[in-house]
């Protein structure tokens, strides 16, 4: 395996402040650039190796498909050409010809935060194969109940084998909490047990929390590589095309309806009401209420709407049970918000805060 000093200095001259220009005879623009941090940042003078893949005889056709680091994606499929100057572009994920990491210094880490999802397992189980398999890692650590585990509990060796069918399974074979997030004693069992490579699965707090994490490692100048991979089972990452669980929890919501339509339907006056997940999202709302074709009316965060007079829900609800008898609704938990008299101040323990829970107690 070959090694020579890290070049992506280089690649990012040009780049400063954030801008990739690009040019054509007709058309010159000036783009923003929204990148990621790099070790090369703080360190360099780092070695980089070929990437094993090249070596490995499954993937013998993947130097075709390298990822160049000056591949950017664009925020916007389309866009006018007076709207050029203002794209956004992020670098380009994929596997690189160079890598960082020699495979046998590479001691990995994967930890999950806060609420379940389903293909929590799933994802763990892709990392650990990925990197025992095709880029010849051999020590790879699972972190026991979220990033308090860090710190508190005894980490868990993790390989193809001890994780073979945890993707049969629902939960998080590694456990998980909420809170518990210390950076100073997350980082310093990173550095005492010699880790490079932390894998963090979570929301919203548990992504700030990493970012925290890459913050101090930084600081201290560790050649550690912190990896975010987002879990929202709302689908509301804009830059991705779904979130793991996504579908799944579409899937479910859908029985959930038809229940609610079997119910309301089998009663004079019956109405249906499926309260779904998304606090500030409808996505799982929507793509249930279109797939089953047996909801009136689908209440999401993103549509505000009324209660009364002409237009408003009860309006429509009275009309509908006078046309068919039965009416079925779906409310996205974070629906409608704005008609409610306060806001909850509860929080739930990972950054995030509890929407108000309408018109059900539990």
């Amino acid at each position: 395996m070959r090694s020579r000093k890290s070049s992506r200095g280089a690649e990012r001259e040009g780049m400063e402040g954030g801008e990739l220009t690009r040019g054509t005879p007709s058309l010159v623009c000036s783009s923003k650039v929204d990148d990621v941090p790099h070790l090369s940042e703080w360190i360099p003078d780092m070695e980089t190796y070929s990437n094993p893949l090249i070596l490995n005889p499954a993937y013998a056709y993947v130097d075709q498909y390298f990822v160049e680091p000056s591949d950017m994606v664009s925020q916007q499929v389309a866009a006018r050409l007076s709207e050029l100057d203002s794209i956004t572009y992020f670098r380009r994920a994929g596997p690189r010809e160079r890598v960082v990491f020699h495979p046998r210094e590479v001691r990995a880490a994967i930890v999950t935060c806060g609420g379940l999802c389903p293909g929590l397992n799933t994802v763990i189980r892709e990392i650990v194969w990925g990197l025992w398999f095709q880029y010849g890692a051999r020590h790879i650590l699972g972190i026991d109940g979220g990033y308090r585990g860090f710190y508190s509990r005894n980490l868990m060796e993790l390989n193809p084998w001890t994780i073979n069918d945890i993707h049969k399974r629902g939960g998080t074979f590694l456990g998980t909490s909420r809170g518990g997030h210390d950076t100073t004693r997350i980082v310093n069992s990173i550095e005492d047990r010699g880790i490079n490579q932390v894998f963090i699965i979570g929301g919203d707090g548990t992504q700030r929390g990493a970012e925290l994490i890459y913050e101090e490692t930084r600081r201290r100048g560790l050649k550690v590589a912190v990896a975010g991979i987002p879990k929202t089972i709302d689908n509301d990452i804009a830059v991705i095309d779904r979130s793991f669980g996504f579908d799944t929890a579409v899937e479910e919501a859908q029985r959930a309806i038809n229940a609610a339509h079997v119910e309301a339907e089998s009663t004079r006056n019956g109405v249906g009401l499926v309260k779904l997940m998304g606090r500030y999202c409808g996505q799982i709302a929507m793509h249930a209420t279109l797939a089953s074709r047996d909801v009136d009316c689908c209440l999401i965060p993103e549509v505000p709407f009324h209660l009364e007079g002409a237009g408003g829900l009860f309006d429509f609800i009275d009309r509908r049970l006078y046309e068919s008898e039965h009416c079925v609704l779906v409310v996205a938990e974070g629906a409608g918000q704005e008609l409610m008299a306060r806001y909850s101040s509860a929080g739930d323990g990972g950054g995030g805060w509890a929407a108000m829970r309408r018109g059900m107690r539990s």
